[in-house]
């Protein structure tokens, strides 16, 4: 596979996200902008999960490794921020660093955002279990709220109420991906439910590797799903504080996050049996249903 082939490979991802990533509506510079973030933070969670094309080889040998440091990810993560540093002074050796230089620049990025995404990953190797529901939201603070920092730099529309909102909706879409992906991390040893939560409905890590759920699997699930729920209708109001077609794109981002909660209690919340996910017009009813709602 080429550089070229390992590039869009990460980048084809975009089309499974709950939510759109760069619809073609957005004006082209957003879109390559926002590409260009999605490719950066997508590598990086291959990297964490040991999910690159190839089995990372390549990419090891175009960050300066050897290639059997592919199967080290903490060798590779911590090689992947070096080239990352090289954004803001020098030239990066990765292409989809080299994409992200450009956006860089054009928007003044800075490299607190890319960093954070770097952490969590490097947490993914050294925590496999959460504690609390605040030792989980310390962890979407790293992984998930610097995308939407991000997107707000990128369009220019930054402010610190914005900035809080935007925190509270990627914080949800973070954990409403989790109780979709229960079955998936627990095959990695990782477990995002928090321990507190769990016990508190006397599940334990029997309970989440059966084959479907049982009744307080599903009571967990639930209750998790009513938290993301209610995180993303404090963020939503971020919607309606801009205008034009980045309005669409936030609400692409609520309403993804809405349709995923409605996949999951379609299911009756048993996201052991499998990973439930919203369809194309359960996507647009809620993304039309946000439009309304915060207009």
């Amino acid at each position: 596979m080429t550089g070229d082939d390992s590039s869009r490979a990460v980048l084809d991802k975009a089309a499974r996200e709950n939510f759109p990533v760069a619809p073609v509506f957005l004006p082209r510079a957003w879109r390559q902008d926002l590409m260009a973030v999605y490719g950066y933070a997508r590598l990086v969670d291959d990297i964490g999960d040991g999910d690159l094309a190839g089995g990372g080889r390549e990419d090891a040998v175009r960050l300066g490794l050897d290639p059997q440091a592919a199967d080290d990810r903490l060798t590779m993560l911590d090689a992947f921020e070096a080239d990352l540093r090289r954004v803001f002074d020098g030239t990066p050796r990765h292409p989809l660093l080299l994409a992200l230089r450009p956006t860089v620049r054009r928007h003044r990025l800075t490299p607190e955002p890319f960093l954070g995404l770097i952490e969590a990953n490097r947490q993914d190797q050294r925590v496999r279990r959460y504690a609390s529901y605040g030792d989980l939201l310390a962890y979407c603070e790293l992984s998930a709220n610097p995308v939407g920092r991000l997107v707000l730099s990128i369009t220019g529309t930054s402010t610190p109420e914005r900035v809080r909102r935007s925190d509270e909706i990627c914080t949800a879409l973070q954990i409403v991906e989790h109780l979709q992906d229960v079955a998936e991390d627990l095959g990695r040893d990782r477990i995002y439910l928090p321990a507190e939560d769990m016990k508190r409905f006397s599940v334990d890590e029997g309970d989440l590797a059966a084959p479907s759920a049982g009744a307080q699997v599903r009571a967990l699930v639930a209750f998790e799903a009513d938290r993301a729920g209610d995180l993303l209708d404090e963020g939503a109001p971020l919607v309606g504080s801009v205008r034009g077609r980045l309005r669409l794109l936030l609400a692409g981002f609520v309403g993804g996050g809405r349709a995923a909660l409605a996949a999951v209690r379609g299911a009756e919340y048993d996201v052991l049996a499998g990973s439930p996910k919203a369809t194309k017009p359960g996507l647009l009813r809620a993304v039309g249903s946000t439009l309304r709602r915060e207009g």
